[in-house]
C-alpha cells in the first residue's frame, strides 16, 4: 500500500464537477466515492487531510441567495445508515448507539472550545464535505432532510446543534450565515 493506504491500482483523483476527491483504479476504470475494500482507512484519513483538505471557505465566496443560510456538520454514519459506507470506510458496522456515542464525544470538545466543528469534521465526518471542515455551502428549505433541515433553520449564526438523527446518520449542524 502507498501513503494513500489504497489498496494496490487505485489512486486518489479530483472530480472538477464536484470539487472533491474520489477513488479510481486506472487499470479496471472502476471509479467511486467510497474507498475501495481493503483500504488502510488510517492511513488514508492522515493522507486526505495532508493532501485533499481545501482551506476553510470565506464568507461571500459563494453567492447566498434569498431565504438560504450556510451550514457545516460533522456526520456519523452507522450500519443503518442509508448508505453505510464513506470516504473514511468502506463498510460502516458501528451501530446507532455507538454512532451517538462518538459524536457525544466531539460535542463535548466542541463545546468546551478545545476545537472546532470545522477541525474535527477533517478527519473524523463520513461526509465528502470533511474536505471543506464540513461546509455545505448556502442551501434553501426543500434541499436538505427534514430533520437537518428544521434543526440548520433553529440556529443563529455561530450555534451548534445537539445531535441530530436523520436517514444519513447523526450529526452535529453549526450555522455560519
Amino acid at each position: 500500500m502507498a501513503e494513500t493506504g489504497l489498496p494496490p491500482g487505485w489512486e486518489v483523483r479530483h472530480s472538477n464537477s464536484k470539487n472533491l476527491p474520489y477513488y479510481f483504479n486506472p487499470m479496471t476504470k472502476e471509479s467511486r466515492w467510497e474507498p475501495p475494500a481493503n483500504t488502510d482507512t488510517e492511513k488514508l484519513k492522515i493522507y486526505m487531510a495532508h493532501h485533499h483538505t481545501t482551506p476553510a471557505v470565506h464568507p461571500g465566496m459563494y453567492g447566498q441567495g434569498e431565504g438560504k443560510i450556510r451550514c457545516s456538520h460533522l456526520l456519523i454514519k452507522h450500519r443503518d445508515s442509508r448508505r453505510p459506507s464513506s470516504w473514511r470506510e468502506a463498510q460502516i458496522t458501528r451501530t446507532k448507539e455507538e454512532a451517538i456515542q462518538i459524536l457525544r464525544a466531539h460535542e463535548q470538545r466542541i463545546k468546551s472550545g478545545e476545537v472546532s466543528l470545522g477541525d474535527i469534521a477533517i478527519s473524523e465526518s463520513d461526509c465528502s464535505s470533511a474536505r471543506k471542515k464540513g461546509d455545505l455551502g448556502f442551501f434553501g428549505r426543500g434541499e436538505m432532510q427534514k430533520e437537518f433541515e428544521e434543526a440548520a433553520f433553529a440556529l443563529q449564526p455561530g450555534q451548534v446543534s445537539g445531535i441530530i438523527e436523520t436517514a444519513s446518520g447523526v450529526h452535529l449542524i453549526e450555522r455560519v450565515q
